[in-house]
């Protein structure tokens, strides 16, 4: 099958290495655009055989299966565009949250699924969301998850929760390297350590970290309780966190889902307006 990609921007571009990593699909099986056409020639500078196009409507008629990797408010004037391209055995998928499957339908006479990718994606590991459309035939639907599982480990989810699992598969690399800043940034500030040390140790521990849960040594609580000895200097550090931490997450996602639902009503008023 012949895969396109609207957007070369961060995750767009994420996307397409993850895809090029692991093979997934052949470089000369990919066509991409991007409004800045220099951005994706950049990439095909490193992938000499993706095809760019600069006309979004020719590469919407070129390709099976199409990625649209534009930000929620874009997403409509784009659609709108390329309407005229789409056919009923095509696949059109969006990266964005705010957009449901349902809302997609509407708008498209082809196939809809909503894929939440992540920036773990570039490893080959890591989650990607799924959400299909009624029309998505079970043959299409097998097929991108089974690519997907090449690059991540692919999970279908019901609607309720796409902005909170996006918030931890999609969002969770920023905010927890927010945190181990962060951290480093208070170890400078109140003791002797140099920057250049506590970052390494830190980063150097994160991997570590990874790893022991990649490779089931521990849960999340296992390794709390395994690092915790009774009476000693992790359990302070718990006691400081249990009074922050749970208030900090709770504003964190109050501010996600206002943002969400913001998004979401603008694009109603977009469709309205249309």
């Amino acid at each position: 099958m012949k895969w396109g990609v609207i957007g070369t921007g961060n995750m767009g571009q994420i996307l397409i290495e993850a895809w090029m990593s692991s093979r997934v699909i052949d470089p000369d099986q990919l066509f991409i655009t991007n409004r800045t056409i220099s951005k994706a020639h950049a990439i095909q500078a490193v992938y000499p055989d993706i095809h760019v196009l600069e006309d979004k409507n020719e590469l919407t008629t070129a390709v099976d299966i199409l990625f649209i990797c534009a930000r929620p408010t874009e997403i409509y004037s784009l659609i709108t565009e390329i309407h005229g391209g789409l056919a009923s055995e095509q696949c059109l998928i969006s990266i964005t949250s705010p957009y449901s499957v349902q809302r997609l339908e509407q708008l498209v006479p082809c196939q809809v699924a909503r894929m939440i990718p992540s920036i773990t994606n570039r490893t080959l590991c890591g989650t990607t969301l799924f959400s299909f459309g009624e029309t998505v035939t079970k043959e299409m639907k097998g097929y991108l998850l089974q690519s997907s599982k090449l690059f991540s480990n692919p999970q279908v989810i019901d609607e309720k929760v796409t902005r909170i699992a996006s918030d931890i598969v999609s969002c969770g690399p920023a905010f927890f390297s927010y945190l181990a800043q962060e951290f480093i940034e208070a170890a400078c500030r109140d003791t002797n350590i140099t920057k250049r040390e506590a970052t390494s140790l830190m980063e150097n521990m994160l991997i570590g970290y990874g790893k022991l849960l990649e490779q089931g040594h521990y849960s999340l609580p296992g390794l709390i309780e395994k690092v915790c000895v009774k009476g000693g200097v992790t359990g302070e550090g718990i006691k400081a966190l249990e009074g922050e931490a749970g208030r900090l997450f709770s504003s964190l996602i109050s501010r996600t889902h206002a943002k969400y639902y913001e998004d979401i009503e603008k694009i109603s008023y977009q469709m309205l307006e249309g």
